[in-house]
């Protein structure tokens, strides 16, 4: 597996970082996913602005421009022999003597690597998934894409012991997230999702899912949603990068929205497909 660390492409087992790396001690960087389909890049200059925002966000200096990036992503995707791929990189503040103030003068850590992309099964997409419901206990900055990820770790574990798919967060009542996707509810016809504030993550995936719908004629509607309101609602989804869209039907152990996915969901599935890129073989 080649990986590539500040400016090399190498062998995964020859790549090493510092155990001063600010990454490791303080959780201090951030990073991007990005899916890959038939070798191209799925709204890499959206995943580029993001990695942007989340750097500006804890006040780290970009150290690449976003040609760049480009480059260094396109040549990793093609080292890597998979046509699906997930892309992923980390920008960590670097090397420094262990001090919580920023070092001056240190050169940020860039390690990327690719792996298969993991896609929602044939069974999930036609029959679901299970989630379980948990207090958003995570910090303030959800909407930093930061790799101090421990609160998302621990709501993923909820529903991995309780055999689902994902923990949909919430907090003071009202609907957050989930541990590592964006969360949807259809009401009426409606899909309705949280804004995005500093509570979530602002999902490449959730983006598309309302430029897709709003170009596919359904009805949107960015807004607040009650806890009372999500778990009545008509159908329920999770959206992100390896997920794609993919519709609740379980959730805390009881079947919801009748167990199967709803209408809207399956049109939002024929969009999303549509949307991807092709292979030009």
């Amino acid at each position: 597996m080649t990986v590539y660390l500040n400016g090399r492409f190498l062998p995964l087992e020859d790549a090493k970082i510092s155990v001063l790396d600010r990454g490791f001690i303080y959780g201090d960087g951030v990073y991007e996913l990005i899916p890959v389909y038939h070798r191209q890049p799925y709204r890499l200059p959206q995943h580029l602005a993001r990695l942007q925002r989340s750097l500006d966000g804890i006040r780290l200096t970009n150290p690449h421009t976003a040609s760049e990036w480009e480059s260094i992503v396109r040549e990793l995707v093609a080292r890597t022999p998979f046509d699906e791929q997930a892309v992923y990189f980390q920008v960590t503040r670097g090397v420094a003597k262990r001090d919580h103030s920023f070092p001056l003068g240190v050169a940020a850590t860039v390690f990327m690597m690719s792996n298969p992309l993991p896609l929602p099964t044939a069974e999930q997409v036609e029959r679901g998934v299970a989630v379980v419901t948990a207090t958003d206990e995570r910090w303030l900055h959800c909407d930093l894409k930061t790799i101090s990820l421990l609160g998302n770790v621990l709501a993923r574990q909820l529903a991995t012991d309780a055999g689902a798919a994902e923990a949909v967060l919430f907090r003071n009542g009202f609907l957050t997230e989930a541990s590592a996707s964006n969360v949807f509810i259809v009401r009426e016809g409606v899909i309705v999702a949280p804004p995005k504030d500093n509570q979530i993550l602002p999902g490449i995936t959730y983006d598309a899912v309302f430029e897709l719908a709003r170009g596919g004629g359904l009805a949107v509607e960015i807004r607040p949603i009650s806890r009372e309101e999500a778990l009545a609602a008509d159908e329920m989804w999770l959206s992100s990068s390896t997920k794609e869209v993919l519709a609740v039907t379980t959730v805390d152990g009881k079947a919801f929205a009748a167990g199967v996915p709803g209408p809207v969901f399956r049109k939002m599935y024929e969009l999303f497909q549509a949307s991807k890129p092709r292979s030009d073989k």
